[in-house]
């Protein structure tokens, strides 16, 4: 399942209402954990691509077959931009800045790939997963990313 997202800000919401409407039929309760998860990466992943490429994007969902009790749910959005998304460790009072801190602590797996002219950034949640890691927090010295595999072309 895919959708295309165009360069507005206003395509987020559109994202979130699709991402919920595509939950209905996969055996995933809109009030599941993995769900409400789910929304949030779609938001953050897709407020990236339309705030930081300025570029249509295609916004990807794998889900589970409505049987499957353990499953992997997979979220990927490509754009046009051939830059590479920048983690970064957002001081408090800036407003922005926390977006891939939120999915290196909430997805169970996530990374990049160069794709034509553009990059897919994925990430994954799996269903009934134990736990998800607490978001990696700032040192001065070191990267909250530092060890974070990227997917191979």
């Amino acid at each position: 399942m895919q959708l295309e997202i165009r360069p507005d800000p206003a395509e987020v919401a559109r994202a979130r209402s699709w991402a919920r409407s595509r939950l209905a039929g996969s055996g995933i309760a809109a009030d599941e954990s993995l769900a409400e998860t789910l929304i949030l990466l779609v938001s953050e992943l897709v407020t990236n691509a339309v705030v930081h490429t300025g570029c249509p994007a295609v916004l990807r969902l794998s889900l589970p077959l409505a049987a499957a009790e353990r499953a992997t749910v997979r979220l990927e959005v490509a754009d046009r931009s051939d830059r590479a998304p920048v983690p970064r460790c957002a001081d408090g009072d800036e407003t922005g800045g926390r977006g891939l801190a939120l999915v290196d602590g909430l997805a169970d797996r996530w990374g990049w790939l160069p794709e034509g002219a553009g990059k897919r950034i994925w990430c994954e949640l799996d269903r009934y997963a134990q736990s998800r890691s607490a978001a990696t927090t700032c040192g001065s010295d070191a990267s909250a990313y530092e060890g974070l595999a990227y997917e191979a072309v």
